[in-house]
């Protein structure tokens, strides 16, 4: 008597949402990339050490060759991050990453490179109505469910290892933020507990959102791409609770009074 057949998988494939960081080529040097990178792996280890980098070549008015994107490639392998893909482009880009055997992948989130101006442009804000006219007006149902969305809520610690994403919403997170774990959302990010690990807020760009923690001791925060490390935080504000927002492409922490 035969077995009966075995169906069930040996692999269990979920598409899901990851954090890669994306670096955004400006200038083709690839000496002075490989440095640059080099320097932000030994800043923060922690953070960069292995870290899964997209290659992105739309700052460039021409593709570098198959040779000298390969040397870019073995400069950042050197430097300590792992090259996992090419960016979305045009063809030509397709072809340059098929020619290096990688995938070609979208930017997810905030990059944790200092991007300046190359970030999605904010979404226009939602205008508030006149206080005079505010009672009499009746909004539409679309208008009062973006206004009633309190966005995403956790009430469980976030541990590490964990990452989590409000995808075009703030983040609330009612209890702590653990170290290795990572907290992003396109609007704010919003804490009330202790922040130990990553914290990005404006993911897609909205340089009009913040960070609020109770407790500061994070690895790194950021907003619309912008971001500091530990190492660069200001030492009074270590354990206090804070705000992080974006004024004029600098990132500025301050204490919440």
């Amino acid at each position: 008597m035969s077995a009966a057949p075995n169906y069930e998988q040996a692999g269990d494939l979920k598409i899901g949402q990851v954090g890669i960081a994306n670096l955004r080529i400006r200038r083709f040097d690839v000496p002075r990339l490989g440095d640059e990178m080099r320097e932000r792996v030994q800043r923060a280890p922690a953070l960069f050490r292995r870290a899964a980098v997209i290659v992105d070549f739309g700052g460039l008015t021409t593709l570098p060759s198959v040779d000298d994107a390969r040397a870019l490639l073995a400069a950042l392998r050197e430097a300590g991050v792992i090259p996992v893909a090419l960016a979305y482009g045009t063809s030509e880009n397709d072809k340059l990453a098929e020619a290096l055997d990688l995938p070609t992948l979208a930017k997810f989130r905030a990059q944790y490179e200092r991007t300046g101006g190359d970030a999605a442009p904010a979404p226009a804000p939602v205008a508030a109505a006149a206080p005079e006219s505010r009672a009499a007006a009746t909004p539409a149902p679309a208008a009062a469910a973006i206004a009633a969305d309190p966005g995403l809520v956790l009430t469980a610690p976030v541990r590490s290892g964990q990452q989590v994403y409000a995808e075009q919403r703030d983040l609330t997170v009612v209890g702590t933020v653990g170290a290795g774990a990572e907290v992003m959302a396109d609007g704010s990010v919003h804490i009330y507990g202790s922040l130990r690990g990553r914290a990005l807020a404006g993911a897609q760009g909205n340089t009009q959102a913040r960070i609020f923690c109770q407790e500061f001791h994070a690895e790194l925060v950021a907003v619309a791409g912008h971001y500091i490390v530990a190492d660069e935080a200001p030492a009074h504000l270590i354990g206090k609770p804070v705000q992080v927002w974006l004024d004029h492409e600098t990132l500025r922490i301050a204490a919440l009074d």
